[in-house]
C-alpha cells in the first residue's frame, strides 16, 4: 500500500481548485468528488467553503449526501473549511428551510456569524497542532462554533469566538486556508488520513 493518501475535495460548489493544490503542496493524492462512486475511492474527504445550503441541496441531488454521512459515521477523516464547518455541525443556530448537515461534530455553529461579504478580512489564528507561527486566516462570510459538546476539542478562537475544531477524524475551521500559500493545516489533515489508513491497515 502507497503511503500517499488519496484525498478528494467535494465539487459540488466553492473553492476546490484551491483545496486541490493545497493537499497536492502537502503531499496527497488529490482528486475532485462529486458522486458516490468518486466518494467510495479516496481515504478523506475535503468540503470546501462555498454557501452552505447550496452545498447542502446539491449533495442530495448528486445522491452524495447519505454515502458521506455514512463515511463520516464510520471514520473516514474529513475536513470543513467556512461551509464545510457547517455541513459537518450536527446543529446549527439558524438553519435555511430545509438546509442539511451531514453531521459528525458535536458542535453548534452560527451562519455568517463574522458579518456579511463586505466585511471579509484575515487575521492571525494560532491553532493547536500546528507548529510554528500563527496561521493566516481569510474570513469569508464566515461562521462561528457557539459552544462544542465533550468530545470536541478547540483548537483556536478569535475575538472569543471558536474558529477551529477537532473530534476524532473529523477537522474544521471557519477560515479558509486554502487562500494564503499556507498548507500546514492541509498538513495537519493528510497526516490524520495517513494515520487512520495505518490504523485500519492493522
Amino acid at each position: 500500500m502507497s503511503d500517499t493518501p488519496v484525498i478528494g475535495v467535494l465539487a459540488l460548489q466553492g473553492d476546490v481548485r484551491e483545496h486541490l493544490v493545497a493537499l497536492a503542496a502537502a503531499d496527497a493524492v488529490a482528486r475532485p468528488v462529486r458522486r458516490p462512486e468518486e466518494l467510495a475511492e479516496v481515504d478523506g474527504l475535503v468540503i470546501p467553503g462555498g454557501e452552505s445550503t447550496t452545498i447542502s441541496k446539491l449533495a442530495v441531488l448528486f445522491g452524495v449526501m447519505e454515502p458521506l454521512r455514512a463515511r463520516v459515521r464510520d471514520g473516514m477523516p474529513v475536513y470543513g473549511t467556512c461551509a464545510g464547518l457547517i455541513m459537518l455541525a450536527d446543529k446549527i443556530l439558524d438553519p435555511r428551510s430545509g438546509q442539511e448537515t451531514i453531521g459528525g461534530i458535536d458542535m453548534i455553529v452560527r451562519r455568517n456569524a463574522f458579518g456579511r461579504q463586505n466585511e471579509s478580512f484575515e487575521a492571525t489564528v494560532d491553532v493547536v497542532g500546528v507548529e510554528g507561527d500563527p496561521v493566516e486566516g481569510v474570513f469569508i462570510r464566515a461562521p462561528w462554533v457557539e459552544s462544542v459538546g465533550a468530545e470536541t476539542e478547540v483548537l483556536a478562537e478569535h475575538d472569543g469566538h471558536i474558529v477551529a475544531v477537532r473530534q476524532g477524524n473529523a477537522l474544521a475551521t471557519s477560515f479558509h486556508p486554502e487562500l494564503t500559500g499556507d498548507h500546514r493545516l492541509h498538513a495537519l489533515f493528510v497526516d490524520m488520513v495517513r494515520a487512520n489508513r495505518a490504523a485500519e491497515s492493522l
